[in-house]
C-alpha cells in the first residue's frame, strides 16, 4: 500500500524533482483527500494515483499524466487539465465545473454523473468514454472525439457540440435542448427519446442514426443527412427539414405539423401514419415514398413536388400554392 502524502511532501518532490531537470514522478501514490489547492503540477506523472476526494481546484495540470488514476468525487473547479492525459481514469462524481481539458485524452475514462458545467472539452478524446448523467450544460465539445460514448441521459443543454464526432454513441433519453450540433457526425449514433428542442443539427450527419421518440421540435435540420434514420414516433413539430436528406428513413406516426420540408428529399422514406398538417412540402421529392395513412391536411405544395406515382396528394388533404 503506498504511503499517503500530505502537500508539503508533494511539493518538496515536485520542487526536487524539477531542480535536477526531472518530471514529478508521483506515479501510484496516496494523494486521496489532500488539499491541493492551486498546486503546480505541470507535466506530473500521476499514474494509477489516488486522488479521490482530492481539492484539486484552480491546479495546473497541464501535460500531466493521469492514466488510469483514481479521482472519485474529486474536485478539479476550473482546474487546468490541458493536454493530459486521463485514459481510463476514474471521475465518478467529480466536480469539473469550468475546468480546461482542451485536447485532453479521456478515452475509457468514467465521467459517470460528473459536474462538467461549463468546462472546455474542445478538442478532447472521448471515446468509449462513461458520461452516464453528466451534467455538460453549456459545455465547449466542439471538435471532440466522442465515438462509442455513453452519454445515457447526459445533460448536455446549450453545449457546444459542432463539428463533434459522436459515431456510434448513446444518448438515448439525453437533454440536448438548444444545443450547437452544426457538421457534427452521428452516423449509427442512438438517440431515441432524446431531447433535442430547438437544438441547431444543419448540416449534420445522422446516417442510419436512432431517433425514434426523440423530441425535435423546432429544430434546425437544415441540409441534415438522415438517411436510414429511425424517427419513428419523433416530435418534428415546427422543425426545419429543408434540403434534408431522408432518404430511406422511417417517420412512421412521426409528428411534422408545420414542419419545412421545402427541397427535402424523402425517396423510399416510410411516412405510414405520419402527420404532416401545415407542412411545407415546396419543391420536396417525395417519389417511391411510402405513404400510406399519413396525414396531409394543410399541407403546401407546389408545382416542383413530385410524388410518388398514383398518389394523389389532394385526397390527403394538401393544398396546392402556386
Amino acid at each position: 500500500m503506498a504511503t499517503k502524502l500530505t502537500r508539503t511532501q508533494v511539493n518538496q518532490i515536485v520542487t526536487e524533482t524539477r531542480r535536477q531537470g526531472e518530471r514529478p514522478n508521483l506515479s501510484g501514490a496516496d494523494l486521496s483527500d489532500t488539499d491541493l489547492k492551486g498546486i503546480d503540477l505541470i507535466g506530473a506523472n500521476l499514474d494509477e494515483a489516488n486522488l479521490s476526494r482530492a481539492n484539486l481546484s484552480q491546479a495546473n495540470l497541464i501535460w500531466a499524466d493521469l492514466n488510469w488514476a483514481q479521482l472519485v468525487e474529486a474536485n478539479l473547479r476550473q482546474a487546468d487539465l490541458m493536454w493530459a492525459n486521463l485514459t481510463g481514469a476514474d471521475l465518478l462524481e467529480a466536480k469539473l465545473h469550468g475546468a480546461d481539458l482542451s485536447g485532453a485524452d479521456l478515452a475509457e475514462a468514467n465521467l459517470s454523473r460528473a459536474d462538467l458545467r461549463g468546462a472546455d472539452l474542445s478538442g478532447t478524446d472521448l471515446s468509449q468514454a462513461n458520461l452516464s448523467q453528466a451534467n455538460l450544460s453549456q459545455a465547449n465539445l466542439s471538435q471532440a472525439y466522442i465515438s462509442g460514448a455513453y452519454l445515457g441521459r447526459a445533460n448536455l443543454r446549450m453545449a457546444d457540440l459542432h463539428e463533434v464526432e459522436l459515431i456510434g454513441a448513446y444518448l438515448s433519453g439525453a437533454n440536448l435542448r438548444g444545443t450547437n450540433l452544426k457538421d457534427a457526425k452521428f452516423t449509427k449514433a442512438a438517440l431515441r427519446g432524446a431531447d433535442l428542442k430547438r437544438a441547431d443539427l444543419s448540416r449534420a450527419y445522422l446516417i442510419k442514426t436512432s431517433l425514434s421518440q426523440a423530441y425535435l421540435s423546432g429544430a434546425n435540420l437544415s441540409d441534415t443527412d438522415l438517411s436510414g434514420a429511425d424517427l419513428r414516433g419523433a416530435d418534428l413539430r415546427g422543425a426545419n427539414l429543408s434540403r434534408a436528406n431522408l432518404i430511406g428513413a422511417n417517420l412512421g406516426d412521426a409528428d411534422l405539423t408545420r414542419a419545412d420540408l421545402t427541397g427535402a428529399y424523402l425517396k423510399w422514406t416510410d411516412l405510414l401514419g405520419a402527420s404532416s398538417k401545415l407542412a411545407k412540402l415546396f419543391r420536396a421529392k417525395i417519389r417511391e415514398a411510402f405513404l400510406t395513412e399519413a396525414n396531409l391536411r394543410g399541407a403546401k405544395y407546389n408545382h416542383a413536388t413530385t410524388w410518388s406515382v398514383n398518389f394523389d396528394p389532394k385526397q390527403s388533404g394538401a393544398i396546392r400554392k402556386h
